[in-house]
């Protein structure tokens, strides 16, 4: 079985919509796009890049493939992170998409949850989803996502989508890594790790 991570940027409190760009992502008005950009530094694109060459293939969503589309493409030979992205197959979940142009990409149509499973059952490397927040509401609901690759920007956004919205049901992660950057960044590595557990504090309980 395939493992599927998901590689976010979110704010602190939870905000994952248009990191990038003032234009990136506009829905429902958003008006914050770019917020993550004062934070990149070397050291954060060479993790990005360094997790981004386990992948052995990329499930995205309509609004994220469509800006990969229009970017990557344009990245020089040597750029690590878009040689990577360029080559490796890419999946595409939307229901609007008639076609999808960038060399190696498959659109999915019909049941996209059991085409992902079709996916993990198949032999290869990691299959990556980066961005994508409506797509992840589906693969969070149908229990699709084996690890989750958080990077937490030091800002607060206010509204907009969040990485762990309506699809998010109630489960246990395990720490398995940590990195924080010079410009405020922490990366966190979480893999699902069964059921919510539950318990009590306080001194009567003798966990205090």
């Amino acid at each position: 079985m395939r493992k599927l991570t998901a590689m976010s940027f979110v704010s602190l409190d939870g905000v994952m919509q248009g990191p990038g760009g003032p234009d990136e992502d506009r829905t429902q008005g958003f008006e914050h796009g770019g917020w993550a950009v004062p934070h990149f530094d070397q050291d954060t694109l060479d993790l990005i890049s360094a997790l981004t060459s386990r992948g052995g293939a990329l499930l995205l969503g309509r609004r994220t493939y469509e800006i990969f589309a229009a970017t990557w493409p344009l990245a020089e030979a040597d750029d690590p992170i878009g040689a990577k992205l360029n080559g490796m197959p890419k999946y595409v979940a939307s229901r609007t998409l008639d076609a999808v142009t960038w060399p190696n990409s498959t659109l999915l149509t019909g049941d996209v949850p059991e085409a992902v499973r079709e996916l993990k059952r198949a032999e290869g490397d990691e299959i990556q989803v980066h961005g994508s927040p409506g797509l992840l509401q589906t693969l969070l609901a149908h229990d699709l996502v084996d690890e989750f690759r958080v990077f937490t920007f030091p800002v607060l956004v206010g509204s907009g989508t969040r990485l762990f919205g309506e699809g998010t049901g109630p489960g246990r992660l395990r720490l398995t890594g940590v990195t924080s950057f010079g410009g405020g960044v922490v990366a966190g590595t979480y893999a699902r790790d069964g059921k919510l557990e539950y318990g009590a504090m306080g001194p009567e309980t003798g966990n205090w």
